[in-house]
């Protein structure tokens, strides 16, 4: 198994353990997007109490990646993920917040889904 497939395996994992219902294959192009960051510790996970973070997922994921207008409703369905994984929990993995995210505003055609 690669270091990737590894990657996606964990995520997946993750999300199963909090019975997070996820497509394997959205998965995997979710985490093929994120690039080298997925193998660095920090730029793996997700602070999800640090407001900056916060927005820049907003602006460089939402916005950008996903073609979403700015608006109140993307705060609001980032701290609905934050809250569904766990706000204790001290991993958020990139990729299921952004799995999360692209589900919650349908956008799967952006990963030819």
């Amino acid at each position: 198994m690669s270091k990737f497939d590894e990657k996606v395996a964990l995520y997946k994992k993750f999300m199963d353990d909090r019975e997070i219902r996820s497509n394997t294959e959205l998965l995997t192009a979710i985490t093929k997007g994120l690039g080298p960051s997925i193998y660095n510790a920090d730029s793996e996970t997700v602070a999800g109490s640090d407001a900056k973070e916060l927005e820049t997922i907003k602006n460089n994921f939402l916005i950008k990646k996903l073609g979403l207008s700015d608006g109140p409703e993307l705060d609001e369905k980032i701290a609905e993920v934050m809250e569904r994984i766990g706000t204790s929990e001290r991993k958020k993995y990139r990729a299921v917040v952004y799995y999360m995210l692209v589900k919650k505003f349908d956008k799967e055609s952006v990963y030819g889904m």
